[in-house]
This record gives C-alpha cells, sequence and structure tokens, in this order.
C-alpha cells in the first residue's frame, strides 16, 4: 500500500498540472504584484528563482513550469482576492491609426476587463447544403430575452445571443438567426430601424480578446431575401462592383444619412459600418456583410468546386459556421487576410489606461509588445510603387537583390538524377500553417529603423535588413549530424529560386543567422535594424493554431493519430462534416493572408509613387513580413538538411512548403525517414495535425514528371501540380 507521503506527493503533482493554464495574463501578473507593493526580487526570493525570471513571466517572454508554476498561481490567486481588478480600468480610446483599415467612425468603446469569448453551444449536424430550417430552432421575439442552453456563451450578458447574425426574409416575416438554433424575429423595416434593433435589443457583439482591447462589433450577415425586403440591389453594377461600394445617391444610403447614422469613407459596400456617435464609453457600430454582393469569397470562405455553396446554405447553418470562427479565431472583419490583420492588433492592442499618479486620471499609454505609430520605411524594404522610391530608379526599372529583399517562400525544381528515376512515384508532403508557425518565436521590430554603415558587426538579436554578401557560402559537402549532405541536390536556402547568390544583397536578420548557423563568416556593408523587439506575433500563432487543432479535431484528425492513421483521418476529413471543412479553409487563409497583409501594394487605387491608403496603417510593415517568410524557408532547408542526412533522401521540387520527394510506393509511410524504432527521424518532417507538421498533399509517378518536363521545360515546377486532394490551397 501507499504512504501517506506518496499519496500527498502524487496529490501535489496533480495540483500542478491543474495549474498549467491557470494563470493570468502576464500584465495582470504585474498589476497584482505591484498592488500588493512587492517587487520582483521578493517574489524571486520566496521562489528560489531569480529577479530576470520574474520579469520574464511579467512581460510574457516565458512562462513558469512546474513545480513553480503551481506556486506562483497560488501567490497570483491570493493577491487576486485581495487587490481585485478595479472597475475603472476602463482603456482609453484606440487612435484612428489602429482602427480598421479605412475606418474612420467613432471611437472604439471603452468598457472595463475582458469577458470570455463567444462560443457556439454546438456546432450544425446538417451539411452545409442543407435547404431546410433546422428542428432545433427556436423562435423568439427581438425584444425578449432568449432561453438558451448555452455554456460559455452567456459569460457576457451584453452579448448573450452570440458575435453575429444572418438576416433572412420569408414569408415577409424577417428573422436574425443567431448561434446555437435562435431564432429571433426583427421587426425593423429598414435598414436604418435594422441598425437601431441591433444595438438596443438584438445582444450580439464579442467581448475583447485583451484586457486593453475593445470589444467587437455586431456583425448583420445579409442574405438575397433581406437585401429584396430592404430594397437594396441584388448586384451592383460594374461600376459600383469596381468602386466596391452602391452609390451615394441610393435611396438606402440616403435613408442612413436621415436617420443620424454614419457610413465610413467605404461607404455602403459588401462589408459596410453602420454606426452613431458614442454615447460616453460605448460605442454604436454594426458591421453588414452582404452575401450576394460577393462580402464572403468563396477562395477563402467556400468550396471552389462549389461557388453558390455560402449563397444557398441555409442560414441556420451559415450562422453556425461564422459563428465557430468568430469563436476559435474572431469576430470577422472583412476578406480572412483583413481578419488576420486585425487579430494581431485585438490580441496585442497598442495602447493602455494608465492611471496618472498627480492627477489620479487614467490616460493612455502605449504597450511596449505592440506596434503603435507609423515609422519611416526603408527604401530596400518596399514594393516597387511605394512613393519613397519616386525618381530614384529609370522607369521600368527591374531592382536587383542590392537594391530590394526578395525575401519569399521557395519556388525551385531541378531534373531527377537516374537513380530517382528507377523509383516509381513521387509523393508530396505539404507543411501545415507554415507561415504561422514560422511566425511562432520569433523576435521582430516594434519600432523605426536605425541605419548603420561602415561594415557594422551583424547582431542576431536584433531584426532588420543586411546588405551582406553571401555568394562565398559553399554548400556542396555540408556536415549534419555527424554526416556529409550533398547540398548541390538541395535549393540554396538564401534565395526563393534555390540559385546561389551572386553577390552582396539584403537579406533579413533570420536568412544572415542561418548562414552563420551553418558556420560561415558574415560581413555586412550597411543595415537597418530595429532596437526595439519582441515576439509580437506569438500569441497572434496560438489563436490560429488552437483554431485550426480543434476545428481538425472536430473531423476526426487528432495529435494522438500513428501514420497511417492520420493519413487516414485526412482522406476522409472532408466527408465527416462539411462545415468544418469550410472552417478548415478560412482559417488556413487567415494565417496566410495576413502574413501578406503586413505589405500589401496597391490595388490601382492611386497613380504609382502615390500614397495608397495600406501605407496608413501601423501594421504595414513589410520587414515583418519578411521575416516570416524567411524563417520559413531557411527553417524548410534546416529540416531538408537532416533528412538528407538521416536518409540520403533530397527533394526534387519545392513549392512554398510543398516538397517532392522520389519514393518506392505511394505514401509518406514510404519515403519519410524513421528510426529503428520506428519514430520519425529527429529533426526531419514528420506527419502529424498541428503546425509545422506535415501533411500528404499527393503523388504522382515518375513517368508523369517526365511528360511534364518534357512538354514544359525541365525547371517546369512541378510541386503544385501534384495533388491528391484537389482542394487543397497553395502555401497551406
Amino acid at each position: 500500500m501507499p504512504t501517506e507521503n506518496e499519496l500527498f506527493s502524487a496529490v501535489d503533482a496533480l495540483l500542478e498540472e491543474v495549474a498549467q493554464d491557470d494563470l493570468p495574463t502576464p500584465e495582470e501578473r504585474k498589476r497584482l504584484r505591484e498592488a500588493a507593493g512587492l517587487s520582483q526580487e521578493q517574489i524571486a526570493k520566496a521562489l528560489k528563482s531569480r529577479r530576470e525570471t520574474i520579469g520574464n513571466w511579467e512581460s510574457g517572454e516565458t512562462e513558469p513550469r512546474p513545480p513553480k508554476r503551481a506556486a506562483y498561481a497560488r501567490l497570483l490567486e491570493g493577491l487576486a482576492a485581495r487587490f481585485p481588478a478595479p472597475a475603472a480600468d476602463a482603456p482609453a480610446a484606440t487612435p484612428a491609426s489602429v482602427i480598421p483599415e479605412a475606418f474612420t467612425g467613432p471611437a472604439p468603446e471603452t468598457t472595463p476587463a475582458p469577458a470570455p469569448a463567444v462560443v457556439p453551444p454546438s456546432r450544425p449536424k446538417a451539411a452545409a447544403s442543407s435547404t431546410t430550417r433546422p428542428a432545433t430552432s427556436s423562435r423568439r421575439p427581438g425584444a425578449k430575452k432568449a432561453a438558451k442552453t448555452t455554456t460559455a456563451a452567456a459569460a457576457d450578458s451584453r452579448f448573450e445571443n452570440g458575435p453575429l447574425a444572418v438576416i433572412d426574409c420569408e414569408d415577409g416575416q424577417v428573422s436574425a438567426y443567431c448561434i446555437g438554433g435562435l431564432v429571433l424575429d426583427v421587426p425593423a423595416k429598414t435598414i436604418p430601424a435594422l441598425v437601431d434593433w441591433t444595438l438596443a435589443e438584438a445582444k450580439l457583439g464579442q467581448a475583447r480578446l485583451h484586457r486593453n482591447g475593445r470589444d467587437a462589433d455586431p456583425i448583420l450577415v445579409l442574405t438575397a431575401s433581406a437585401l429584396e425586403r430592404y430594397a437594396l440591389p441584388a448586384t451592383l453594377s460594374e461600376e459600383e462592383r469596381h468602386a466596391s461600394r452602391l452609390r451615394d445617391s441610393h435611396k438606402v444610403v440616403k435613408q442612413i444619412g436621415k436617420a443620424g447614422l454614419q457610413l465610413t469613407q467605404r461607404g455602403l459596400g459588401p462589408w459596410a459600418r453602420v454606426f452613431r456617435e458614442p454615447e460616453g464609453s460605448r460605442r454604436r457600430c454594426v458591421q453588414l456583410c452582404i452575401l450576394p454582393w460577393n462580402a464572403l469569397d468563396t477562395r477563402e470562405w467556400g468550396r471552389k468546386d462549389d461557388p453558390e455553396l455560402l449563397l444557398t446554405m441555409h442560414p441556420a447553418d451559415l450562422v453556425q459556421y461564422l459563428g465557430l470562427y468568430a469563436a476559435r479565431v474572431m469576430t470577422p472583419r472583412g476578406s480572412t487576410a483583413t481578419t488576420g490583420l486585425e487579430l494581431m492588433t485585438a490580441l496585442r492592442p497598442p495602447t493602455r489606461a494608465e492611471k496618472n499618479p498627480a492627477t489620479g486620471e487614467f490616460e493612455r499609454a502605449y504597450n511596449e509588445d505592440a506596434l503603435t505609430q507609423l515609422y519611416p520605411v526603408v527604401p530596400c524594404e518596399v514594393p516597387d510603387e511605394h512613393p519613397i522610391l519616386k525618381g530614384q530608379f529609370a522607369r521600368h526599372h527591374m531592382r536587383t537583390p542590392a537594391e530590394m529583399l526578395m525575401e519569399e517562400p521557395y519556388d525551385w525544381c531541378r531534373p531527377l538524377t537516374d537513380e530517382e528515376c528507377a523509383n516509381p512515384y513521387l509523393v508530396v508532403v505539404d507543411i501545415n500553417m507554415s507561415f504561422a508557425a514560422a511566425a511562432n518565436g520569433l523576435t521582430v521590430g516594434l519600432n523605426g529603423p536605425t541605419h548603420l554603415i561602415g561594415n557594422p558587426a551583424f547582431d542576431p538579436a536584433l531584426p532588420g535588413s543586411w546588405l551582406v554578401d553571401l555568394s562565398h557560402v559553399d554548400l556542396s559537402r555540408v556536415r549534419v549530424n555527424g554526416r556529409t549532405v550533398d547540398g548541390s541536390r538541395l535549393p540554396s536556402p538564401f534565395t526563393p529560386k534555390g540559385e546561389t547568390p551572386e553577390g552582396p544583397a539584403w537579406y533579413v536578420t533570420p536568412t544572415v543567422a542561418y548562414a552563420v548557423e551553418l558556420g560561415f563568416d558574415v560581413a555586412p556593408i550597411e543595415a537597418y535594424v530595429r532596437t526595439q523587439s519582441g515576439r509580437y506575433l506569438d500569441s497572434w500563432y496560438k489563436r490560429l493554431r488552437d483554431a485550426y487543432v480543434e476545428t481538425m479535431a472536430d473531423m476526426g484528425v487528432t495529435s494522438d493519430l500513428t501514420g497511417q492513421e492520420f493519413l487516414e483521418a485526412m482522406a476522409r476529413r472532408k466527408r465527416v462534416d462539411p462545415t468544418m471543412a469550410l472552417l478548415e479553409t478560412a482559417i488556413k487563409a487567415t494565417a496566410k493572408g495576413a502574413i501578406g497583409k503586413l505589405r500589401q501594394r496597391s490595388r490601382g487605387q492611386v497613380p504609382y509613387y502615390e500614397p495608397y491608403p495600406a501605407l496608413e496603417r501601423v501594421n504595414w510593415r513589410p520587414d515583418i513580413r519578411a521575416a516570416v517568410l524567411a524563417n520559413q524557408r531557411t527553417g524548410l532547408h534546416r529540416k531538408l538538411l537532416k533528412t538528407a542526412a538521416a536518409a540520403d533522401l533530397y527533394p526534387v521540387a519545392i513549392g512554398t512548403d510543398a516538397i517532392v520527394y522520389p519514393s518506392p510506393g505511394p505514401s509518406p509511410l514510404d519515403v519519410l525517414p524513421h528510426t529503428p524504432e520506428g519514430k520519425p527521424a529527429p529533426g526531419t518532417f514528420r506527419l502529424g495535425v498541428s503546425p509545422g507538421m506535415v501533411k500528404h498533399q499527393g503523388t504522382q509517378t515518375v513517368l508523369w514528371a517526365e511528360q511534364q518536363f518534357e512538354e514544359r521545360g525541365s525547371v517546369f515546377n512541378i510541386s503544385n501540380l501534384i495533388k491528391t486532394d484537389q482542394s487543397a490551397v497553395e502555401g497551406e
């Protein structure tokens, strides 16, 4: 029989495990310590730790681990009971520069402290193409409180009906379909009345994702029948589609103005914000998502093989789909790319409320871990049409690597050797959420650039851009884990096309740091670096990772599956739950699109070299995009090296994150290296559901590849043509 001490030790171990997710936010940890009048040194002494460690816990750079985590959790719990957060700690208004793109409406709401995100009580059981009203729907008058079997959804009574509603009209009755099968009767007969009803009675919205952020505005998704009911056109004219807004002379736009409501500068388009002036700290804004005007792009939100799916989906199914996206990612703000970019700001708000000790009033303070303002740009980091380049180059000049960053994903292919042609198959593995995974743990610059000249020494701790010559780096014979790798059969890690650099070129810190990691000397000529840095994208990555993994689990793809079980679950996942399949696509598009939007280019809104709207965003940061892409490419090359060292296995093509390997069999299990115990070889590609692991994209025959090379040339990239799953998206 176990002794009493052994039992107590086992219980203590369980308590430590329970405490793993029981810590307040880093900001709250600091507040509690300061409220108690304790120093970091005092806490470090009590926990037998270092003062710097406590500082890292309070900044979020690191997290406490057992057994100190449980003790730290107990300390914070005791301090929270004695020093609760004051209800008056309301953040000041967010500056206009961080409000969603082109939004010039009212100031953000300043209600206190975050409430839990709205979580739908259940996901829809019907297929996405269902056209009948679900039997579980319950209809309630809009002004009455709905009785719902909700769990976390009712945590914030302000938003008890969820983050959004689908507005539909049937037999003259306008209905608002909410999450969980709830259907509200809508008495409003005009768009202004609909907006006012939403603000006063609908109880829609979503609590902020960070205590210093702001709550999400309610969203109304208008179907075709709703447009007809509210006198809006079923489609926009060609001129209106080009402007992405209804003409200002339309009667509905005039109705909005006469009712005292306002539209943002974007007008009444597929995604429109309609608002009244705020009442004190209360924001009064509703966002309209107009389905028939292509508000939800099929390439991001739907299925490419069924472009009418979102228009024909039953409102109850549609609201469950979008409600799950809102609960796991955030309330949609437009395209998935725009939403992904807004998620960065929502998780890292630029400002917070800080009490002035002299006046006792709360004032706006900037958060050091966020992007807070516009800074001067660097010529080598901006795209060709940027105003800073005006007059610097001749017309139609193609900038060279010595004049601009060319940090992009791989697009590389090589001919097969005779030995490789002896294999019957080409197997493609694709990295899950590769751009999001590359953002995890990445240190990026948060302030403006500092120009270093005169051959500065390379510092891997300084994010930025370095002009350096890497043409001397010879990877033809590289030692990895004690074995020699033929690097000539691999792409260069320094260029997207896999070619060896020919001279000085601009690279971001992760690329230069990888050259140093491989054992080569680097001698920068000049640099633009950011002295204030942080892991800005960590919380963004974790939010998307959790959303992706949870959605995949809903389709039966979990982290505990063996290799063959994983492949089988991936093959059938979209048949298990069509709604979850849509959600998977939307989450992946959110991650990929947001990284691209960090360097959004002009869409032809203005002449070349003239300022365009995206440049007004504080998170228009091409240097951060370049750092993520460089980290993705060099991280991929690192795994290529280790795979070659472990199994003498070399790829023949790479397209973004799809890697093509010659294989004796049609499955990834036939080609990916394993240890004698049957586990993936350390550092190589590993099958699994988590971001950074790989899945099977497709298989083709070597004979097919040879035919493609014959028809299109030996440098034609075959990687993204090999897709067993034709709905696979390039880069994801």
